[in-house]
């Protein structure tokens, strides 16, 4: 007796049974095609991650290898145990406020500042496991959380016109332009409007040709060194092993540490039901089919990515690229893993890529952050003023916990000075009190 031919009505095989292909309705190659989608938007991150760590004195080479393998375990781990189209990464913005302000302006090293980012993905993780994540997310209103994902886009774009020499130090009025016809200038500012008009035009690869080109033009003028393209991955015994949990359980830090677990909050999970939403997976509510496994991974991936040495781990918003041309599974996660994995053999490209490719990239990320701002109500001054107050005291102070710090608690102000008592919820009262203390009592 004949036994009956595998095909799309009897399964795939293995692939079927983890991943449900036929329930979801797609097959191996969408997903796949899916996956190489979502990687093209994505894989930029190694280039740019290794750049911004290595301003904070960590050995870019190191870094370089450890973001494409926590991004890669984290997109399988999130593929197979969430069967969800979900990619994760170290996330932008928290890689910046590390390098910048917390090493850069603070003055802690890389390695302390390192461990504060693991103490404040461990705390997620600790929202994740006793349910208090949702809690949170629901309770904090939208005008701080908006505030607080466009004060971040305003500092990294902030800290990109820098880095690109497009705006200069000046002593009379703080900031000023910077030379706009050097070299580096000049492809900083071709490498941004590269994305944007890509981007503008839905073409998903844009930051990646980006680099691509603005690279190139450097090797054809002799300011980028031909590397090579293969080689073995480097050592990462530089990182791995070096963070200082201990040293970073300091009271001083305390406000960094919240931060970094606020900002991985709002980040990981809002994108999370954004991506599944997009999928088709998610309810009114925005839950989504096996919600649990895919909050657990995302957490625990974060508090494991700090501990070997990379900021904050979080899912992609890039992923949706991957759900617009059909993934629908964690298939197109698997993939995209696999992919991080084979480009840790191309570390010499990484080596050739200037700050000034990068600085396109970091611009565009702080335009796409920048842009929540019109969900704010501008007409009610008391939703308003604290999501402005939070947008523009992280650039103006250069620290996104003060601006964090001083949204909350103007917020509370706010709706007390009107009357409007009601609207402040206990987890929004709780944290501006806590802040507020760290004000009074610590800062000073």
């Amino acid at each position: 007796m004949n036994k009956p031919v595998s095909g799309p009505a009897n399964g795939q095989g293995l692939l079927e049974r983890i991943f449900q292909l036929n329930q979801h309705g797609t097959t191996i190659r969408t997903e796949i095609v899916a996956g190489f989608t979502t990687f093209l938007t994505m894989v930029y991150i190694v280039f740019v991650n290794p750049q911004i760590l290595g301003v904070a004195g960590m050995d870019t080479e190191a870094v370089f290898v450890t973001t494409c393998l926590v991004a890669a375990f984290g997109s399988i781990f999130m593929g197979v145990l969430a069967n969800l189209p979900v990619a994760l990464a170290p996330a932008m913005g928290l890689n910046a406020f590390f390098a910048f302000v917390v090493v850069g302006a603070m003055g802690h090293s890389w390695q302390v500042a390192m461990g504060a980012i693991f103490w404040g993905s461990f705390g997620f993780l600790l929202l994740t496991l006793f349910r208090i994540r949702y809690w949170m997310i629901s309770s904090i209103p939208v005008s701080l959380r908006v505030g607080i994902t466009s004060g971040i886009g305003l500092f990294i774009g902030m800290m990109a016109l820098k880095n690109a020499g497009i705006i200069v130090p000046n002593p009379d009025t703080l900031v000023a332009i910077g030379n706009l016809t050097s070299l580096n200038v000049a492809l900083g500012i071709l490498g941004f409007f590269i994305i944007a008009v890509l981007a503008a035009k839905n073409i998903h690869a844009a930051v990646l040709i980006s680099i691509v080109v603005t690279t190139g033009i450097g090797l054809l003028v002799g300011d980028v060194t031909y590397q090579g393209v293969f080689s073995t991955p480097p050592s990462i015994a530089s990182i791995v092993g070096q963070v200082d949990v201990k040293g970073a359980l300091d009271i001083g830090l305390a406000g960094i540490i919240f931060s970094f677990m606020l900002i991985n909050l709002f980040d990981s999970s809002g994108t999370l039901i954004a991506v599944t939403d997009k999928a088709g997976l998610a309810d009114e509510n925005g839950k989504f089919p096996r919600m649990k496994q895919a909050l657990m991974v995302d957490s625990i991936t974060s508090t494991a990515g700090a501990y070997f040495g990379t900021s904050s781990i979080s899912t992609y918003i890039e992923s949706s690229s991957g759900v617009s041309v059909g993934g629908r599974t964690g298939l197109t996660a698997v993939v995209v893993g696999l992919l991080f994995l084979l480009v840790i053999f191309l570390s010499p490209l990484a080596k050739m890529v200037q700050p000034y490719a990068v600085a396109g990239a970091l611009i565009y990320v702080g335009v796409l952050m920048t842009s929540s701002l019109s969900r704010v109500k501008w007409n009610d001054l008391t939703e308003a003023t604290p999501a402005f107050i939070t947008a523009v005291m992280m650039p103006f102070t250069f620290s996104i916990t003060e601006g964090i710090a001083l949204g909350f608690i103007s917020y509370c102000v706010m709706k007390a000075g009107v009357g409007r008592w009601r609207e402040i919820s206990p987890c929004v009262l709780i944290v501006a009190l806590l802040f507020l203390i760290k004000i009074i009592f610590v800062d000073h």
